[in-house]
């Protein structure tokens, strides 16, 4: 599995396409464009290595991870897949927006693929799993990717850091609690790849995120 990451609007909030080097089957993991320009950074690396996209993720719907959803879905006529409990947020992304200074409309008539804990994805011929890590927000997923050794934590867990739990249907003690049954339970090795922020890994984050010692 290959993986490119761009840093997309006003919240720098982590986009990831990944790609199985064998069919070039790519997924798009938080279209968080705010701008033409940011949609045009996503496009034209998928066109210009020949990707074909079949996935559109989130790792949880929040409106700076979806800022940029429905044009992509279109473009590439998509449905997006999504744990169904972060559905309410797709139909508040024109409120949230308002407030957090994004230009944005309810997101509520998307075509959805909904997914549940220990899901198994396919892309091409590569595995995405699918972890449920509620807490920051309802519908909360992390990717995990065996062959890279990667998970792609959203909100969830950050470097050095946890997402915020002060917002709507966030719950701390829950979010710690699936950090450290679904996140912590990954070898040491693995790469975080997390919403916002430097990569970390598994085994730094064990050891020196305060929050979870």
């Amino acid at each position: 599995m290959k993986i490119k990451q761009f840093e997309l609007n006003h919240f720098g909030m982590n986009c990831f396409v990944l790609w199985d080097e064998s069919t070039k089957q790519c997924a798009i993991v938080d279209p968080g464009a705010e701008t033409s320009y940011e949609e045009a950074q996503v496009t034209q690396y998928i066109d210009e290595h020949g990707l074909h996209p079949t996935l559109i993720l989130l790792t949880h719907a929040h409106v700076d991870h979806i800022a940029g959803l429905r044009e992509l879905c279109e473009l590439y006529g998509l449905p997006v897949t999504m744990h169904p409990d972060g559905k309410v947020l797709l139909r508040q992304a024109g409120a949230y927006g308002a407030v957090m200074g994004f230009e944005v409309e309810n997101m509520d008539t998307l075509d959805v693929v909904e997914i549940q804990d220990n899901d198994v994805l396919q892309l091409g011929e590569e595995r995405i799993e699918c972890r449920a890590v509620p807490g920051h927000c309802p519908g909360s997923m992390a990717y995990v990717v065996p062959s890279a050794k990667v998970v792609l934590t959203g909100d969830a867990l950050f470097r050095g850091s946890i997402g915020r739990t002060d917002l709507p249907g966030g719950n701390y003690a829950t979010l710690i609690e699936k950090i450290r049954t679904r996140l912590l339970t990954l070898p040491d090795d693995y790469e975080v790849l997390p919403g916002h922020g430097d990569i970390s890994s598994i085994g730094v984050e064990r050891l020196y995120n305060g929050f979870l010692i």
